[in-house]
């Protein structure tokens, strides 16, 4: 059979057919007698504007995929996304969702979240603090508030009184009876408030408890026996303890749960060993009761004074209900105490003695602030509710063990011991 002539035939396939029989040469266009014609060699080359022009209006540049002309596509913004447009979409108004201020975070309306006691300690949760359900801030005309408890912080006062006088009469009873008992006591008290604090912090940070409770005691027997160096010892004793002791646990988190054990052991057993440095001297069981008295003599002060005159926030963030006014009656209170029991205990000068109530009154303010910032940092209102009306010994404590390194060094410049 011949070769079939393709170049007469009128169909669209005719160059194909062609190119297959070996008519054409390799690198003919393709498709050249359709009507939709061939591109180059590549079959996916540039469109030919001036072949196919395209819609009418439409405007096309080298990028034959370019942008779309103005009249066709409104261009957006530097950002890509389309501005809205004011004119059709205005802003709420009070029929929809008013908008909200510059902070979309409002500031906490103390009028419509009032604390339903008044813990100094609050914490911020739903049982503390009440929300208004008709979402508005309570009138002058309003039912009044239900009365407050009658103790301190929404404590049973009574009760607080009652235990807190138990507590005061196994100390003086300690150090007028048998002073060495007065250090098992100590211990004691280490052992617990570090049960607390452990307790506390355990939802973050692994503390190891054991090594910590001997190591406090420790220090307390070695302040008794051996003086300041040797309590300064058994910190660093118990500290490398501690650091043994907690590689049990492997890794993770083991620079953070060693800060935590310092501290630990920082405030509980090393602040009360001066407790016991305190007690050393002939006439230490005195220099305990001064020391206990004024811590009393400032919290009592503070909150009588907070109670009568209280307005102006001491620390609102940490403790609410501390203010200058209570702070200002724990400075008169402790002064005048100072004066006089320095004074008649020591034979010291008044002034001299008014400047010791008042360092008393800053360190254990300071004390009981550092507690709270502790507690609220770790979520927590009291450290136990091991004491009744108090909350946890530590509760108690704090004020206590920033005012013993205090006053050895203040009351051995004062009045040194024989």
């Amino acid at each position: 059979m011949g070769q079939q002539d393709l170049s007469a035939s009128g169909d669209g396939h005719a160059p194909r057919r062609r190119r297959h029989h070996g008519a054409e040469p390799e690198g003919a266009p393709y498709y050249d007698g359709d009507p939709y014609a061939s591109r180059e060699t590549d079959p996916y080359a540039p469109r030919d504007a001036e072949r196919y022009p395209g819609p009418a209006g439409a405007r096309h540049d080298a990028d034959p995929y370019g942008p779309n002309d103005a009249d066709r596509y409104a261009p957006r913004d530097a950002d890509g996304y389309p501005r809205r447009d004011a004119d059709r979409y205005g802003p709420y108004d009070g029929d929809g969702y008013a908008p909200r201020d510059t902070d979309p975070y409002p500031p906490y309306d103390a009028e419509r979240y009032a604390p339903r006691d008044g813990d100094d300690y609050a914490a911020d949760d739903a049982d503390r603090y009440a929300l208004r359900t008709d979402g508005a801030a309570p009138s002058d005309d309003a039912a009044p508030p239900p009365a407050a408890s009658p103790g301190r912080a929404g404590r049973n006062l009574p009760m607080a009184i009652a235990v807190g006088c138990g507590l005061g009469a196994v100390v003086l009873a300690s150090l007028l009876v048998y002073r060495p008992a007065f250090v098992v006591l100590v211990a004691i008290a280490v052992g617990v408030g570090l049960w607390e604090l452990v307790r506390a912090i355990g939802t973050r940070h692994k503390v190891p408890l054991i090594p910590l409770v001997a190591g406090g005691a420790g220090m307390s027997a070695m302040a008794w026996f051996g003086g300041a160096e040797s309590l300064v010892l058994g910190l660093g004793l118990t500290i490398v303890v501690v650091m043994a002791w907690r590689l049990a646990d492997g890794p993770a988190n083991y620079l953070g749960d060693m800060l935590a054990s310092v501290l630990a052991a920082v405030w509980v057993p090393f602040l009360a060993g001066f407790a016991v440095l305190l007690a050393v001297p002939e006439d230490g069981a005195l220099r305990i009761i001064v020391t206990l008295a004024l811590v009393v003599l400032s919290d009592t002060g503070g909150y009588v004074a907070g109670v009568l005159f209280g307005k102006h926030p001491m620390a609102p963030k940490v403790s609410p209900k501390k203010s200058w006014e209570g702070m200002g009656g724990s400075v008169v209170a402790c002064a005048v105490g100072g004066a006089l029991m320095l004074y008649f205990a020591f034979d010291v000068d008044w002034w001299k003695g008014a400047l010791f109530g008042l360092a008393i009154t800053i360190v254990a303010t300071l004390g009981d602030l550092t507690e709270s910032m502790i507690k609220r940092d770790l979520g927590v209102k009291d450290m136990s509710g091991l004491i009744p009306g108090h909350g946890g010994l530590m509760d108690r404590l704090d004020s206590i063990l920033l005012a013993a390194p205090t006053a050895v060094v203040l009351l051995t410049a004062l009045a040194p011991p024989a």
